[in-house]
């Protein structure tokens, strides 16, 4: 509580000064106040959950045979370069399908993945594949993009040397 000290007269002769008063405040109070909305706050909190996304892995296959091969015309193939560079290319590597550079922008692969070409075809598989120089941060943002264009068939495929040499005359790097 507040309270108000007043001093004593000095009992002395002469002029009668003014009293000086002083405030004292007691802060039990308020910190028993600030406890109460610390400990409400911790307790009504809710923490942001992280966000996963699930991912089939295949199935181990005994025999090669047992595999199904990937038609050309379902095929789109997304290449991670180093420097965040991207490509994609429609078809198979054996067919020395057109190159293209794009970009992680959502007017560059997002675009790509929600045209006609890629949404009206029901067995298109998008395969990625990171180059060694590639970095993570990449995989996590083209499987982002997938996530948001609602691709159903991905795959995340090991680069092959003849998919290097593709990008590598195309594009002149």
């Amino acid at each position: 509580m507040a309270e108000i000290q007043e001093k004593a007269d000095s009992g002395k002769g002469g002029k009668k000064r003014a009293k000086r008063s002083s405030t004292k405040i007691d802060m039990t109070p308020l910190v028993d106040l600030a406890a109460l909305l610390i400990t409400f706050f911790m307790l009504t909190t809710t923490f942001n959950k992280p966000q996963t996304m699930e991912i089939n892995m295949p199935k181990k296959v005994k025999d090669e045979s047992e595999q199904m091969p990937l038609k050309a015309s379902n095929a789109m193939t997304i290449i991670l370069g180093d420097n965040d560079e991207l490509y994609y290319y429609f078809g198979l590597v054996e067919d020395e399908p057109e190159v293209v550079e794009s970009s992680y922008a959502a007017d560059g692969i997002r675009k790509v993945l929600t045209s006609q070409r890629v949404k009206s075809n029901e067995k298109m598989t998008v395969l990625i594949k990171p180059m060694e120089e590639s970095r993570y941060k990449n995989m996590v943002d083209i499987l982002d993009e997938l996530k948001i264009t609602d691709t159903k068939k991905f795959a995340m495929v090991e680069i092959a040397d003849a998919d290097k040499d593709l990008v590598q005359k195309q594009l002149g790097n």
